[in-house]
């Protein structure tokens, strides 16, 4: 029977070391990339291989933190696992780290992956009291020096998921916005055209703004948010100008959702004669979308509080494929917000009572007065040593004691734009 033995690892194993980290692959995917491995150990870090004969039939490779190390990479092949080669594999780099200073040495190993016995018979200890957190970023390093320079970011996952109720709204976009474009193949073969720009309209503080950041996390699409009181004062050619600039370097981005906000403030109707500096703004802003809507993996999001107040051309169909209303939160949304911001009250109040009452809150003026609730009851717990948690009363008064952002008129206007200007 042919003999092993352990030796340093050299460029010329690099072949054979891929093809049996591909192999332990099949246990779960390695906390480091092929890539990561070779870097480190051309770097210094320990690396060692098994081989019989010429052949590479493991390896071993770790990352030295200080007096702590990582075990990068851990593989046999797998007609020679079982035969000890994995604990003598472990044994000869762990020689290698004490004599580096090293005094911890830690591994993320999947059950059943190539290294979990030898693990176990070397004297590893597994820790089920800690949790693998893992961000994948997915961009051109380049993007990222444009995100940053644009004020842009990637947004965490779970965004579209934490959108409680407004099911209304959020079944319209996830039809007609995030479906085509997340199954584009199957969208083309029945001949439907992804959305590349769309108009989101209500009363003020509705959430439009929520909506557009939950769109890109759903999409995992960098979100670009631009003001146009900013820049108006970035360029000193102008508004215009500013557009034009920022929209250029927005040409980088292989993806992209775009958030413009009080949108009518840079669109708004165009005075007649067709003369002064709004309607040279509107202006460049028409020109600006066709090409932006030229990029298969680009979304325009446009929000307004006044939809009636925008420029006609900039609202028709060859510009923007849906105008979509946003209205006040809906019960089972003011419930979700409720719960969000209860806390340790919530099992101590009627929250039934509290949705009933918050008809024309805004998500806003839930939060400000679910705080009051909660400020009241602390005051009370600190001055008269009365522990208890806030209740349905106290909650009840703050309610009261807040001034809501949305009015009966505000709700009877916005009815009138549904019926007006909504196109889905």
């Amino acid at each position: 029977m042919p003999t092993w033995r352990v030796r340093d690892f050299h460029d010329d194993d690099l072949d054979q070391a891929i093809h049996i980290w591909d192999q332990s692959r099949e246990g779960g995917e390695p906390a480091f990339s092929a890539a990561e491995v070779v870097s480190l150990a051309r770097a210094g870090h320990p690396a060692l291989v098994a081989v019989v004969q010429q052949d590479v039939v493991g390896m071993a490779a770790s990352k030295v933190e200080g007096d702590r190390a990582w075990l990068a990479m851990f593989a046999l092949d797998a007609r020679w696992r079982n035969r000890g080669i994995g604990s003598a594999l472990l044994a000869e780099l762990e020689k290698k780290l004490r004599s580096a200073g090293v005094h911890r040495i830690a591994s993320l190993v999947s059950e059943g992956a190539a290294g979990f016995r030898a693990m176990t018979n070397s004297g590893y200890r597994p820790r089920t009291d800690l949790t693998y957190f893992e961000k994948v970023q997915e961009l051109d390093p380049a993007d990222f020096d444009v995100l940053e320079h644009v004020g842009g970011r990637l947004l965490p996952p779970g965004g579209w998921d934490a959108m409680a109720g407004m099911r209304r709204e959020k079944d319209v976009i996830e039809r007609r916005v995030v479906l085509p474009i997340s199954h584009h193949e199957q969208a083309e073969r029945h001949g439907v055209l992804p959305p590349k720009a769309i108009v989101l309209f209500g009363p003020p503080g509705t959430g439009k703004t929520s909506f557009a950041k939950a769109i890109a996390s759903r999409l995992n699409w960098p979100f670009v948010e631009l003001f146009p009181s900013r820049l108006a004062a970035a360029s000193p050619d102008g508004l215009a100008a500013s557009l034009r600039e920022v929209f250029a370097e927005l040409e980088e981005l292989d993806d992209l959702v775009l958030f413009i906000d009080e949108v009518e403030e840079i669109a708004g109707t165009r005075s007649s004669p067709a003369v002064g500096a709004a309607h040279g703004v509107t202006n460049e802003l028409l020109k600006l979308i066709p090409g932006f809507r030229e990029h298969d993996h680009r979304l325009l999001v446009c929000a307004t509080n006044s939809v009636s107040s925008l420029d006609p051309a900039f609202l028709r169909p060859g510009r923007f494929d849906y105008l979509i209303p946003v209205g006040p939160p809906d019960p089972p949304a003011r419930r979700a917000i409720w719960s969000r911001y209860l806390g340790p009250a919530r099992g101590n109040v009627d929250l039934d009572l509290l949705v009933e009452r918050t008809e024309l809150f805004t998500p806003a003026d839930i939060e400000f007065a679910a705080r009051q609730g909660a400020q009241t009851a602390f005051e009370r717990d600190v001055l008269h040593e009365l522990g208890d948690l806030a209740t349905t009363d106290e909650y009840l008064q703050a309610i009261a004691d807040t001034r809501p952002t949305l009015t009966a008129e505000a709700i009877t206007e916005f009815e009138r734009d549904i019926d007006a200007y909504t196109r889905l």
